[in-house]
C-alpha cells in the first residue's frame, strides 16, 4: 500500500480515489489506534465536513467506520476546519475528523486528523494508522456488538461555541470598519460574516451560499478578482478572502490589492512585539516565503525561523520551540495562544484589531514589506518525485543559482497533494524570475511527462 497521508491528510478525487470504503477504512483504523493508546475509555471522535456535497457521503462513512469500532461520535456539521479543532479540545475529544480538500476543486475531498486537545496527528501515529488499514483489508478484525457499538450526537450549537471563541480574543471592538468577506462558499459562509459582525465590523458577506457544488469555484482565497471588485463598489476599508475550509486568509487593500500571508505576518508579528506577545521576537514561516519577508523582520529586530512547506512543519516547529506566530504565504497563520492551527477568520479579526488599533490603512501596514518579484509554475508531471529530482532538472537549477547570486532563488518541491512539481523563481525583476522559473519548467516537464 502507498503512504495514505500527505502534508495535510489523506485526500483525493471523491468517490474514485477517496472512496467511501477508504474512508470508512481509515476511521475503523484510527479508533483501534485510539484504543490502543488509551484503553481506560470508548474513544470519542469529533466529525465536521464543509460544504461539498461528496461531504455527506464520506461523513456517513467515518461516522460508520468508528462507531463500528466502538468510539462514539460527535458530529458538528459544516464548519471550519479550525472549528472542529477547537471543538477537538473543547469538548475533550480523543480524535478530530474534519472532511475537506481545503482549497481544491469541488470534485476533490480529503480527511484532516486531529489528536486530542485538536493538534495535528504526530508522523508516528498516522504510520500506526496506515498500518492498521492495510491489516485490517487483510485480517478480520474483532468487532464489537450491543452496548460495545459506538453512539452517535450531534452538537447543534458549535458555531456559536466556536464564533465566541473567536470574538474573545480580539482586544478591542473593531467599530468603523468596512470590510468585505469572501467566503468560497465554503465552511466560512456562516461564521465569518457573524464573527465579524459581532466584533464590530460593518460586513458585506460575498460568495456565502454554498449550494455543495460551488465552493472555491471562482472566488474565494484562490481567486479574488471578485474580492477586489467588491471592495472598490462598497468603498470597503478592506477584504478578506478565505478558502474552502477557511483555514486560511488573503486581504486586499481599499484599492483592491492583494495583500498575501507573507504581508498578514508581518503585520501581525510587529503588532504582537509591541504588546509584548511575540515571543524571542521570532517568527516562523516556510521557505516557500517572499526574501522581503525576511529582510523586512530583519530590519525590524525580528528574527525569521524557516521551515520546510506545510503548514505541519510550521505547527512543529511553534509547539517544538514555544513560538508565538507562525504562517505561510498562502494564508495559512497559526496563533497559538488562539488556535491549534490555521484559522482564516481569527486571522482577519486580528487584522483588522491592529488596523483599528493604529488607525492605519492596510495599504500602509502592509508597505513594511517591499516583495522581490516572485514567480511560481506548477507543473503537471506523471511522477513528481521524478520530475522534481531529476540529473537534468537539478543541474538546471544549480545553474540558475549560480546566475541570480545573492539577487535572488529558486525553490522546487514536489506537490504533498497533487501530481505537481512547484518551481518557485525570486530575482530582481519579474522578468528574470520569469525566464528563469520557465526555463526550469520546461525540464521538469521533459524529466517527467503526463500521460
Amino acid at each position: 500500500m502507498g503512504r495514505l497521508f500527505g502534508t495535510d491528510g489523506v485526500r483525493g478525487r471523491a468517490n474514485a480515489d477517496l472512496t467511501p470504503e477508504l474512508a470508512l477504512a481509515v476511521a475503523v483504523a484510527a479508533a483501534h489506534t485510539l484504543a490502543e493508546t488509551d484503553r481506560s475509555h470508548p474513544p470519542l471522535a469529533v466529525v465536521g465536513r464543509d460544504t461539498r456535497a461528496s461531504g455527506e457521503m464520506l461523513e456517513a462513512a467515518v461516522v460508520a467506520g468508528l462507531t463500528s469500532a466502538g468510539a462514539n461520535v460527535v458530529r458538528v456539521g459544516v464548519l471550519p476546519t479550525p472549528a472542529v479543532a477547537f471543538l477537538t479540545a473543547e469538548i475533550k475529544a480523543d480524535l478530530g475528523v474534519m472532511l475537506s480538500a481545503s482549497h481544491n476543486p469541488m470534485p476533490d475531498n480529503g480527511i484532516k486528523l486531529f489528536a486530542a486537545g485538536g493538534h495535528k496527528l504526530p508522523d508516528e501515529i498516522e504510520m500506526r494508522i496506515e498500518a492498521a488499514v492495510e491489516a485490517n483489508a487483510t485480517t478480520a478484525w474483532e468487532r464489537p456488538i450491543g452496548a460495545g457499538v459506538g453512539r452517535v450526537n450531534d452538537l447543534l450549537d458549535g458555531a456559536d461555541h466556536y464564533v465566541q471563541h473567536l470574538v474573545g480574543t480580539v482586544p478591542h471592538r473593531l467599530d468603523g470598519i468596512k470590510v468585505v468577506v469572501d467566503c468560497a462558499n465554503g465552511a466560512a459562509a456562516d461564521v465569518a460574516p457573524v464573527a465579524y459582525r459581532e466584533a464590530g465590523a460593518e460586513v458585506i458577506a460575498i460568495h456565502a451560499e454554498p449550494d455543495g457544488l460551488n465552493i472555491n469555484d471562482e472566488c474565494g482565497s484562490n481567486h479574488i478578482d471578485a474580492l477586489r471588485a467588491a471592495v472598490v463598489e462598497h468603498g470597503a476599508h478592506l477584504g478578506l478572502a478565505h478558502d474552502g475550509d477557511a483555514d486560511r486568509c488573503v486581504a486586499v487593500t481599499a484599492d483592491g490589492v492583494e495583500v498575501d500571508g507573507d504581508q498578514v505576518m508581518a503585520i501581525l508579528a510587529l503588532a504582537m512585539r509591541e504588546a509584548g506577545e511575540l515571543t524571542q521576537d521570532t517568527l516562523v514561516a516556510t521557505v516557500m516565503s517572499n526574501l522581503g519577508l525576511r529582510l523586512a523582520m530583519s530590519a525590524h529586530g525580528i528574527r525569521l525561523v524557516e521551515t520546510k512547506v506545510g503548514d505541519r512543519y510550521v505547527l512543529e516547529e511553534l509547539r517544538a520551540s514555544g513560538l508565538a506566530l507562525g504562517g505561510e504565504q498562502s494564508g495559512h497563520i497559526v496563533l497559538p495562544a488562539y488556535a491549534t492551527t490555521g484559522d482564516g477568520v481569527l486571522t482577519g479579526l486580528h487584522l483588522m484589531a491592529r488596523m483599528a488599533a493604529t488607525g492605519t490603512s492596510l495599504a500602509e501596514l502592509a508597505a513594511v514589506v517591499t516583495k522581490l518579484p516572485q514567480v511560481l509554475i506548477n507543473v503537471p508531471v506523471g511522477d513528481r518525485t521524478v520530475g522534481a529530482a531529476a540529473p537534468a532538472v537539478r543541474a538546471e537549477v544549480e545553474r540558475a543559482e549560480a546566475e541570480l547570486g545573492e539577487t535572488g532563488r529558486v525553490l522546487l518541491r514536489p506537490s504533498g497533494t497533487e501530481p505537481l512539481v512547484r518551481v518557485m523563481v525570486e530575482a530582481a525583476t519579474e522578468a528574470t524570475a520569469r525566464e528563469v522559473a520557465e526555463r526550469i519548467a520546461g525540464h521538469v516537464r521533459t524529466a517527467s511527462p503526463v500521460g
